[in-house]
């Protein structure tokens, strides 16, 4: 989860023995330390992972209490166990942004790729299942020589390699960062950098969200839930955000309100891919029966004894209506596992009845997520883990009694909510034609996807008072939680580790 920092923990006094939370051993610098976070037990309607062992690792390993060894030794010994870094990779869509401009200079500046003495660590921010995540800046030239400099925030996923290889989960850190790496889109992370620190811990650097997760934010609406429009726009950026996923061959398995990150101009971030699954995907042009309809005028048209500039005006009619009517379809059709993973409130049918399942658990998860925007909780909770996947299989769905005010607009988002949350995955809406199908809903009607980046968004963080300083060197606490706002799901299983708030 690379940016909110909804539930940061307060620094604490250093734990003894142990070296500071600093990046670089360069001496005279203030360092801060972590505070230990006692361990939670997992509660109803959490994260779940059958790949995870039932005992979780103590929470004061090495991850929450974070030294890089930046001696000479330490650096050949980290050289030697892991390739060297890939420079940094051409983002198209981040030309503008200040931080990853920062990132490409300090990368070009030097023939050495960047590294842990490269960034300088504020505060832990959030730790999770695989890793912890710290608030860091990059260090400059201009601030090592006491000039002023600008001021650009990152979020640090650093994961310890041995704590991870004893829970098992290698492959899934490692399946991460490949995701990470390809991803190029303005609603999905940026990896700005990836390197190691030490022999045992690996880091990448990501884009820092000020503005929370739309959890925390749906929490300060009226009512907590948003109103219809607001929901429409949300449900529109992560739609985009899965209908690249899809077409990269990523079924991403964890779609939820926490993993959904506010950016700094008020626009989605969807984060989180430890629990994806990789496969295939054949993006295609698919035509609907406008192409044969057109192709049957023009033979018709070239058969009469008019001449044929008379009917060209029509042709091109036909053949424009018969481009509108070619929709692009990128589904990983293919995409089969049987693996128990996701959230207990938003898997699938097939996931909690245990069969295998495919990407039409994203549109599933989808249903859930636009449900829980508009009504403030989500359809299938149950008091208990058991109950929840009890009702997800068997309950049929049904809307809280008296919301919404039943007019076009909310009989349209009920019948698309319907329509994701079909039990059978093969009649589910976005099974065969993915995004492409919900697009063409009648909820969207009217609104541009192509435009949706430069439209204003429902909540600017840097106008709101979810807006968080971005001092350089202090970051305030974030707003205490509102009272019942933390609903159990939110507990992670199966380890004690609170679930990512960045990455």
């Amino acid at each position: 989860m690379v940016a909110a920092v909804r539930a940061a923990p307060a620094l604490a006094d250093k734990p003894p023995g142990l070296a500071m939370l600093e990046v670089a051993a360069a001496a005279g610098e203030d360092r801060l330390s972590d505070a230990e976070t006692a361990s939670s037990t997992a509660a109803p309607n959490s994260s779940l992972s059958s790949a995870s062992s039932a005992g979780s690792l103590p929470r004061c390993s090495s991850l929450s209490r974070l030294s890089f060894d930046c001696s000479p030794s330490a650096a050949l010994a980290a050289a030697a166990c892991s390739p060297p870094p890939a420079p940094t990779a051409s983002r198209p869509h981040r030309s503008g942004d200040a931080a990853w401009a920062a990132i490409r200079a300090a990368s070009t500046s030097s023939a050495a790729p960047l590294g842990p003495r490269d960034f300088k660590l504020l505060r832990r921010v959030g730790g999770g299942d695989i890793g912890t995540v710290y608030l860091c800046r990059l260090r400059s030239p201009a601030a090592a020589a006491g000039r002023e400099s600008p001021c650009h925030l990152y979020a640090m996923k650093v994961v310890d390699r041995r704590v991870v290889a004893r829970k098992k989960k290698l492959e899934r850190a490692a399946a991460e960062k490949r995701i990470l790496r390809a991803l190029d889109h303005p609603f999905l992370p940026t990896l700005f950098a990836d390197f190691d620190a030490a022999p045992h811990f690996s880091c990448v650097v990501m884009e820092f969200c000020p503005g929370g997760d739309l959890h925390s934010l749906r929490h300060r609406m009226p009512s907590r839930r948003f109103p219809l429009p607001s929901a429409r726009f949300y449900a529109a950026e992560v739609l985009l955000a899965l209908e690249y996923l899809h077409m990269m061959g990523i079924v991403y398995r964890d779609l939820k309100p926490e993993n959904v990150l506010i950016r700094a101009d008020g626009h989605i971030m969807l984060t989180d891919f430890d629990l994806s699954l990789e496969s295939t995907s054949s993006p295609s042009l698919e035509s609907a029966a406008g192409n044969d309809a057109a192709a049957a005028g023009d033979a018709s048209t070239s058969a009469s004894c008019f001449p044929d500039h008379l009917f060209r005006l029509k042709r091109r009619r036909r053949r424009a209506a018969a481009r509108q009517t070619t929709t692009f379809v990128a589904e990983p059709v293919e995409a089969r596992s049987c693996s128990f993973v996701g959230t207990h409130e938003y898997v699938a049918p097939e996931v909690a009845r245990g069969g295998p399942h495919g990407a039409a658990v994203d549109w599933w998860a989808y249903g859930v997520f636009l449900y829980e925007l508009l009504h403030g909780r989500t359809p299938f909770a149950g008091a208990d883990n058991e109950s929840t996947l009890r009702n997800i299989a068997r309950r049929p769905l049904a809307f809280p009694p008296g919301s919404g005010s039943c007019g076009p607009a909310d009989a349209a988002a009920r019948d698309l909510i319907a329509r994701l949350l079909d039990k059978d995955p093969a009649h589910r809406l976005g099974s065969r034609r993915g995004a492409a199908d919900v697009k063409a809903h009648p909820f969207f009607k009217g609104l541009n996807f192509a435009l949706l980046r430069a439209s204003r968004p429902p909540v600017v963080p840097g106008s709101s008072p979810l807006h968080r300083s971005q001092s350089c060197h202090a970051a305030p606490p974030p707003p205490a939680t509102t009272p019942g706002s933390t609903l159990p799901r939110k507990k992670p299983m199966p380890t004690a580790d609170a679930r990512f708030d960045l990455f």
